[in-house]
């Protein structure tokens, strides 16, 4: 199973512990707004936040869809509805290390709702 087949399972799921399981001991999340990094530690809450916002229907994961993945990285494109009512569509960059999500990157454009 591919690491984009793995993320999109636990997030189907909210498998918590599945997710956490695909990010790679050194992981960091570049956030490119603020200009800040996010360790694997500071990343879990916000991925807790976000099945939370999703179980109580505050936002809502439209599309997603593998542009492409290899050994060394995965594309992901996805369409996002936040808690606030914005829509964005989102391309996450994940570097790959080990079969691991070692470092993500992601670029967002809002979208009309």
């Amino acid at each position: 199973m591919s690491v984009y087949e793995k993320i999109s399972a636990a997030r189907k799921n909210m498998d918590l512990e599945a997710w956490v399981n695909l990010l790679h001991e050194d992981y960091t999340f570049v956030r490119h707004q603020s200009n800040t990094t996010l360790s694997r530690e500071d990343w879990i809450p916000m991925i807790e936040g976000f099945f939370e916002a999703i179980k109580n229907g505050k936002m809502e994961n439209q599309s997603s869809r593998c542009i492409y993945e290899n050994q060394d990285i995965l594309v992901q494109h996805d369409v996002i509805v936040f808690p606030d009512g914005t829509k964005e569509a989102i391309i996450g960059v994940h570097t790959l290390k080990d079969g691991k999500v070692v470092k993500t990157e992601t670029g967002a454009t809002p979208i009309s709702t």
